[in-house]
């Protein structure tokens, strides 16, 4: 039997990826926009990617009355002290501007040499119940370097920029089951998965 949860965001890129990922494990995702749509904008105002998950489930919950899943994820770059972080979606200002975002970080990035270029993703799931009342989260990290201009056509966000030196690609170069095998999602989620057939 296929179970309904929520994913707390408007996002497609991310419904249509965390879809695929729990693709066989008997949950059918669904965005906030297939089931609560024209409601208010979910808050972010917590200090930490665990908050906002967290939070974002729970105001998902209660729009929508279904368990709840929420993504809260970022790019952490060493030497920007670990910028932009909780705040990577709107880096440059306005939510969810991939273009702008990448743009000022390749900006803030032009005179770090390359051997101090370490940045790493970050992901944070988590899962509301509102049945059992059960809250639980899930982190995956994917370790990485920032490139000096962007490569690739797929994935989103900072995928572009994003380089993996062992392949010798960005992100945004892999095809989609391969991104998701070492993404900071792909891991948080294969938790989730665990824990949810455990």
């Amino acid at each position: 039997m296929t179970r309904r949860m929520v994913l707390a965001t408007r996002n497609r890129d991310k419904v249509r990826e965390l879809g695929r990922m729990l693709t066989g494990v008997g949950i059918e995702i669904v965005g906030l926009d297939d089931v609560a749509p024209g409601s208010d904008e979910l808050h972010e105002d917590e200090d930490s990617f665990v908050g906002n998950a967290l939070s974002k489930a729970r105001q998902a919950v209660a729009l929508t009355g279904l368990p709840a899943l929420a993504d809260d994820s970022g790019l952490e770059v060493d030497a920007l002290d670990g910028a932009p972080g909780i705040w990577s979606a709107r880096f440059a200002g306005t939510h969810g501007d991939y273009q702008a975002n990448n743009a000022l970080l390749l900006e803030r990035m032009s005179e770090v040499p390359d051997e101090l270029r370490t940045a790493r993703f970050r992901c944070v799931v988590a899962l509301v119940d509102p049945e059992s009342g059960l809250e639980r989260t899930f982190e995956g990290t994917c370790e990485g370097v920032i490139a000096r201009a962007p490569r690739g056509r797929g994935g989103f966000g900072y995928d572009p920029l994003f380089l993996l030196p062992d392949r010798g690609r960005t992100v945004a170069e892999l095809p989609p089951a391969e991104k998701d095998a070492i993404s900071h999602r792909g891991r948080a989620v294969r938790r989730l998965i665990e824990f949810l057939e455990g």
